[in-house]
């Protein structure tokens, strides 16, 4: 058979620094094919020269069978490739129907006038085998993100894709959102469609793709038959190494650090009361609008609350992000890059944000005093590459979020609060991830977990609360943490 599509020994260098070293690729028509590797192996280099977003320093690219140049992403889509970003790449502002003709709107007679009918028409035919129920009038930014993510197949089957590349698709998805979008995926498979799916979720890969491409360091390990090969095998080759799964150990003490009592605001919070150990992980479960998000933040001061107290060692704490911080708590926030990083300043300056006073003397900031307390940290949280001077914009997301612990390590945070931490982090970073967690719980500091991954939750918990509609719907000990019991809790009765 000849292949949907053949990536040939592929290099790519930036000034000095070799991110692919002669790597290929072949996907089979109607394959769903997994890209898997560690942050930084390569994949992303990969999808951006194959989306014609940069070209390859050497090597060539075949679909059916045919040589082509893919310089542009113009020239990916007329070569039949589509990409769909991780961060959508749509106009909010613009209907479902016109943002599948983004760039290539229908027009009428002349040429001059663009044919909304023609395309809503059009945009309905496209989503109809793949959600009917999307109005193609509506603004894409009314709609949930599994159905802009669908949108955006629509997009791409306007365009006659035969190759289509899905970079993380379900970071942001409900377990019935996921379920449909394998729906989604596999009908389009049958029609002859291949997928590109990369993802850090092993559980994901193996339920939707036949096969794996794996990279380490710009390098192709191995092409494997994923049916028959176990998931450890399969994390073995990404990281180069036997990632150990070490049982929870719980550090909790009987000493209450955290009191949170009736915390209310609108619907999304109502009357959250629990408390938090010194040495506790506790985990906060719930499905996607279930209030997790929002009581985090509460806590942290980002929001105000309407009604309830947050105390800390049995002293109630004002309001507000500034009070919550000298009182010793610490917000690891859902998104990274929007709430928790200044991009284009070095690890240096994002470390010593909450506690600059600490590295400042008459409000002048002590460089050297801070650069060697972010070495210290930095070298405890084990950051790769190791270089506190580069702006935090350009690591990996694993290594972005080591570096916002140490933020608060810097600060000496008391109480943490993680709200999904390993979300789009590769699994070496996740496995680490969790060591820091377990450090801090031994150190005595008192952590909450937020987290969409019930593996997750189960892995790091001493005691779990699942939020249903906004509440506490559940409390769960050490002994009744399954994935059954939170799913019974968070599921809301019929």
């Amino acid at each position: 058979m000849i292949p949907r599509l053949s990536l040939s020994q592929i290099e790519k260098a930036f000034g000095a620094h070799k991110v692919l070293h002669g790597v290929s690729l072949t996907v089979q028509p109607g394959e769903v094919h997994g890209l898997l590797g560690e942050n930084g192996a390569g994949k992303s280099t990969m999808l951006n020269i194959l989306s014609g977003v940069l070209s390859a320093d050497a090597g060539q690219i075949e679909i059916d069978g045919a040589q082509v140049t893919i310089a542009s992403p113009r020239s990916a889509s007329l070569a039949g490739v589509a990409m769909i970003h991780q961060e959508l790449q749509q106009v909010p502002e613009l209907s479902v129907a016109q943002n599948i003709y983004l760039g290539a709107a229908l027009r009428r007679a002349g040429g001059l006038l663009v044919d909304r009918a023609s395309q809503q028409t059009e945009a309905r035919r496209l989503l109809a085998p793949l959600d009917a129920s999307i109005d193609v009038t509506a603004p894409i930014n009314s709609l949930r993100v599994a159905q802009r993510q669908i949108v955006e197949i629509a997009k791409a089957l306007r365009a006659n894709a035969r190759v289509i590349a899905m970079d993380e698709p379900t970071s942001s998805l409900t377990p019935t959102e996921f379920d449909r979008l394998v729906e989604v995926i596999k009908a389009l498979a049958a029609r002859g469609v291949s997928i590109i799916y990369v993802s850090h979720k092993m559980d994901e890969v193996f339920r939707i793709c036949q096969s794996a491409t794996i990279l380490r360091d710009g390098r192709l390990v191995a092409r494997v038959d994923l049916p028959a090969t176990p998931i450890p095998q399969v994390i073995a080759l990404m990281v180069g190494r036997e990632l150990s799964h070490v049982a929870h150990q719980s550090f909790a003490s009987d000493q209450v650090l955290l009191q949170v009592s009736g915390l209310s605001r609108g619907r999304a919070v109502q009357n959250a009361a629990f408390s938090l150990h010194k040495g506790e992980v506790l985990g906060i479960a719930g499905l996607v609008g279930s209030g997790r998000t929002e009581l985090l933040r509460l806590i942290a001061g980002v929001d105000s609350a309407e009604a309830g107290t947050v105390a800390v060692n049995g002293r109630p704490v004002a309001s507000g992000v500034r009070a919550r911080i000298k009182a010793g708590l610490g917000l690891v926030p859902e998104e990274r890059k929007r709430d928790g990083i200044i991009r284009h300043r070095p690890v240096t300056s994002n470390i010593g944000l909450p506690a600059m006073r600490q590295f400042s003397r008459w409000g002048i900031i002590r460089r050297t005093k801070l650069r060697t307390r972010a070495e210290e940290l930095m070298q405890e949280v084990r950051l790769r590459p190791f270089d506190v001077s580069k702006p935090i914009g350009s690591f990996s997301g694993g290594n972005q979020q080591k570096a916002i612990i140490g933020r608060w390590l810097a600060a000496d945070t008391q109480i943490y609060l993680f709200d999904e931490p390993t979300r789009g982090i590769d699994v070496g970073a996740k496995a680490e991830i969790y060591d820091l967690i377990e450090k801090l719980a031994q150190q005595g500091k008192a952590i909450i977990v937020v987290s969409s991954e019930l593996p997750e939750v189960i892995r790091v918990s001493d005691r779990v609360l699942v939020m249903r509609e906004g509440r506490i719907a559940a409390e769960l000990a050490a002994s009744e943490i399954t994935e059954a019991n939170i799913a019974r809790h968070a599921i809301p009765a019929s």
